[in-house]
């Protein structure tokens, strides 16, 4: 009897493994493979012609790591820079976004708006277009004598030209309240910095080039979003808003109280989804401006690119991307403890022969949020009556 157990599962095992095997070979092929060559791309002299694993290749150690991170060079310059636009870029689109999103998604969940049907389609509609179209006529929008510009004109403003200027935000608000003058910052910022940037150039700022691109990302991703946030609103059952009603719960009240932290897995997907894309921005960048002017919307990914495939350096620029692969690791990690649920304990593991360990809390679902606004609506009503 048991021979005959053991054969079946041993069969079953076989089955699963000859229906697995065929994604087994494709992800190895185009995907763990090609991770390995580049891996050893960036520890080799490979100079992009003939076969990386020819033997005329030489391994080469952390040498480009090196030139980037380790040695005072124009090669870690630019990829410092790449990093601070890079970084504003990221301060600013994710936060925004997501702010966005999750106020469109709370506003075409309410069922009495008429239209819901066209404001859906109408708010995700930029996030389905081709970026290439999307920037090229932001690009006629935003040029020096485009609409943007000429709109501005009639209520006497003088508007910028917008890919042509590499001043920063944060040096053009310095300068307004005395810090510094003409773009130029105190000798003590200047004298010192970080990563072959003085502090001046890391205060500086996105550059209104960099925030013509940051409007335009931000108009074209929170559509996106807002599904993701649209679909888990409406998976809330109708009882949650039933009962924070009647415990004189306001609209304001109910939504941060009661329907936001039951948002927060999908909040976590929202937040490491743009974490991810924003700091591998590349076609934007490709398009509308290619690092210029002056290098202030220079970014990782394009640099990784432009060193690689212009400029031969092959090293550096998978280098780059393995650099920037391990700071979009750190980052989500980051995010992953700061947004982690640190109520709920972690279950026991099973215990052999002793039998299950106690079994963790069973994850209460609406009821958990709904309780815990029910103790804050009661005893807000019992001091200052019902909620706004």
């Amino acid at each position: 009897m048991r021979r005959g157990t053991n054969s079946a599962k041993a069969a079953e095992a076989r089955s699963g493994w000859l229906f697995i095997t065929p994604m087994i070979v494709i992800l190895g092929l185009f995907l763990v493979f090609p991770i390995l060559i580049a891996f050893w791309v960036s520890i080799s002299d490979w100079a992009g012609r003939g076969s990386p694993l020819a033997g005329t290749v030489n391994f080469v150690g952390a040498d480009n790591y090196k030139q980037l991170i380790g040695e005072d060079s124009l090669a870690r310059s630019d990829f410092a820079t790449s990093i601070r636009n890079n970084f504003y870029y990221v301060l600013l689109v994710v936060p925004i976004q997501t702010v966005l999103a999750l106020a469109l998604a709370l506003l075409l969940n309410q069922r009495r708006l008429k239209g819901l049907s066209f404001f859906r389609t109408a708010y995700y509609f930029p996030s389905v277009t081709s970026s290439v179209a999307i920037a090229s006529v932001f690009l006629f929008l935003f040029a020096g004598a485009g609409t943007v510009n000429a709109l501005l004109s009639f209520v006497g403003i003088k508007g910028p030209n917008w890919f042509a200027d590499p001043r920063g935000i944060g040096h053009l608000v310095l300068n307004g309240i005395g810090i510094g003058k003409d773009g130029q910052g105190p000798a003590s910022m200047t004298d010192n910095g970080f990563f072959s940037l003085t502090w001046w150039d890391w205060v500086s700022g996105p550059s209104i080039a960099m925030c013509t691109i940051i409007f335009l990302v931000i108009w074209v991703s929170a559509g996106g979003y807002m599904l993701l946030f649209l679909a888990a609103l409406q998976s809330i059952p109708g009882d949650v808003y039933e009962a924070a009603s009647i415990d004189g719960a306001g609209p304001i009240r109910t939504n941060w109280s009661v329907v936001i932290p039951q948002l927060k897995p999908t909040l976590f997907t929202v937040l490491t989804l743009g974490l991810i894309g924003t700091w591998q921005v590349f076609d934007q960048i490709y398009i509308m401006s290619k690092g210029n002017p002056g290098k202030t919307t220079l970014t990782p990914a394009f640099l990784a690119y432009d060193s690689s495939i212009n400029n031969g350096e092959w090293g550096q620029g998978t280098a780059m991307s393995f650099i920037l692969f391990g700071i979009i690791l750190v980052m989500t990690g980051i995010q992953w403890l700061l947004l982690r649920d640190r109520d709920t304990p972690r279950r026991k593991p099973w215990k052999r022969g002793g039998g299950p360990a106690t079994p963790g809390p069973v994850n209460p679902g609406p009821q958990r949020a709904l309780g815990q606004a029910t103790v804050g609506t009661t005893s807000a009503t019992s001091t200052t009556g019902p909620m706004s």
